[in-house]
């Protein structure tokens, strides 16, 4: 069986970008970055939104002298991509698809077919599949830093129990957590 994860880098307040949209507080260092690398080798799709999928496209020709960057581009390269969208045509990266909307019982026969773990990003079409009763568990980097206001890494819609599965702190002061949803949620 596979699992469908929802990541998130966010703030100690729960916010994945400020109002502004920048992120960059939430940029790994190398410890954190080597551990999500080892939580992405297992995923064979990644579901994204438009705006997600053009912030991680990049990683398509990025050529990084830093090897656990470039670990975590190759990953990401021999994965395929689904992007729900209704403004993209094509996509600009390799091992990609477009679908105009998120269909949850689309997904949900995806994941069951599928052989590997897929990982689903971006808070508002995570918040989708998790009212969809989708997401297997979710994994937030919490950054030491507070940001008052921006794009919420949770849904404030959306309502289900959690047990905690996994915790990791980092000298840096980003602390992991793994929650797996609970079943009959």
């Amino acid at each position: 069986m596979v699992n469908l994860s929802y990541s998130a880098m966010c703030s100690l307040d729960g916010y994945v970008a400020d109002a502004e949209g920048n992120f960059d507080w939430a940029m790994p260092d190398d410890e954190v970055h080597g551990f999500a690398n080892s939580l992405e080798r297992d995923v064979g799709t990644h579901l994204y939104g438009r705006r997600m999928y053009e912030v991680m496209a990049v990683w398509e020709t990025m050529a990084d002298p830093d090897p656990i960057a470039e670990e975590y581009g190759r990953t990401w390269r021999r994965a395929d991509k689904v992007v729900y969208s209704t403004t993209l045509t094509a996509p600009s990266t390799s091992r990609t698809r477009i679908e105009p909307t998120f269909d949850p019982e689309v997904v949900r026969a995806m994941k069951a077919r599928a052989t590997q773990d897929l990982s689903i990003s971006g808070p508002t079409l995570a918040a989708h599949a998790i009212a969809a009763g989708l997401v297997d568990d979710i994994h937030l980097f919490l950054c030491p830093v507070i940001i008052g206001s921006g794009l919420r890494a949770l849904s404030a819609d959306v309502q289900i129990g959690l047990e905690l599965w996994e915790q990791k702190a980092f000298r840096s002061g980003v602390v992991y957590l793994r929650y797996g949803v609970r079943s009959g949620q």
